[in-house]
């Protein structure tokens, strides 16, 4: 199945008005799930909203650049929803040392707070029986991602977690992985300057990567620029799939069977 693992649909880049035509042309590229993501409390119900729609599955989370925003007792929360059957993860959590410490913060203790969030993340899904999404984000070097990956590795075993719009190398996959994890792949997996990503998820087994597109963000080729949506998955599956030498068909088998076992998915879709 094609699933679109990772999108943003309560977006203020996409119009409320617009959401059914966004979904039927996801429908008519032949996605059969779509996972929309909150980033924080403001966005979490329209979240839900949007996701009575059996065909969309929604992650509840606070995204690491909202850490300054969100309340002490944020997670607190989240976790009033996690028995509500449209919620299929927890996320989007991590850690982003790209972004610069907002106004009244320095770099240490926003980043501190950051991964403070990180283990409450982990702690709620360890919990209710849930997976984490993680976001990580570095100006350079592989920072956020070392970091996110030893809070990981305190609960490997009792949750996964999936490191989405990876960009890394094989290496640092395989740390992912090793630890019972998984990564997912997006649209900078087709710009003509990706080869690095290539090659990682060309290295990558089968059944250990989904698909996103993280729309709005990070059209894949040939709409790089532009703004991304659901529908573009099926742009980025056909050129994973030339790359690692397999068809559309045996690629969508396993990376719907990695999201199948990775989500908490109730009955619905296509």
């Amino acid at each position: 199945m094609l699933i679109d693992s990772h999108c943003h649909l309560a977006s203020h880049r996409f119009d409320a008005l617009e959401l059914p035509a966004l979904l039927e042309r996801a429908h008519a590229a032949g996605v059969g799930r779509l996972v929309t993501l909150a980033t924080s409390l403001n966005d979490l119900e329209a979240n839900l909203i949007i996701a009575r729609d059996p065909f969309v599955h929604a992650c509840i989370g606070i995204h690491p650049c909202d850490v300054h925003h969100a309340p002490d007792d944020a997670v607190e929360h989240i976790a009033q929803h996690v028995n509500d059957d449209r919620v299929c993860a927890i996320g989007e959590t991590g850690l982003d040392y790209y972004h610069p410490a907002p106004e009244g913060w320095d770099e240490a203790a926003f980043r501190e707070r950051q991964r403070a969030f990180l283990h409450r993340h982990f702690e709620l899904a360890v919990d209710c029986g849930l997976n984490v999404v993680i976001h990580t984000r570095d100006q350079s070097g592989h920072q956020s991602f070392d970091d996110a990956l030893a809070i990981y590795q305190e609960y490997s075993g009792k949750a996964r977690a999936v490191f989405h719009c990876f960009i890394g190398t094989w290496e640092n996959a395989r740390r992912v992985l090793d630890l019972g994890g998984l990564v997912s792949f997006g649209g900078v997996a087709t710009f003509k300057n990706a080869r690095g990503i290539r090659e990682t998820v060309t290295a990558c087994p089968a059944g250990s990567f989904m698909l996103e597109t993280d729309a709005p963000y990070l059209a894949p080729e040939p709409h790089r620029g532009k703004r991304n949506e659901p529908s573009f998955v099926r742009i980025t599956a056909n050129s994973i799939a030339t790359h690692r030498g397999e068809s559309e068909e045996q690629l969508l088998a396993h990376t719907g069977a990695a999201a199948e076992g990775f989500f908490r998915f109730r009955s619905g879709g296509n």
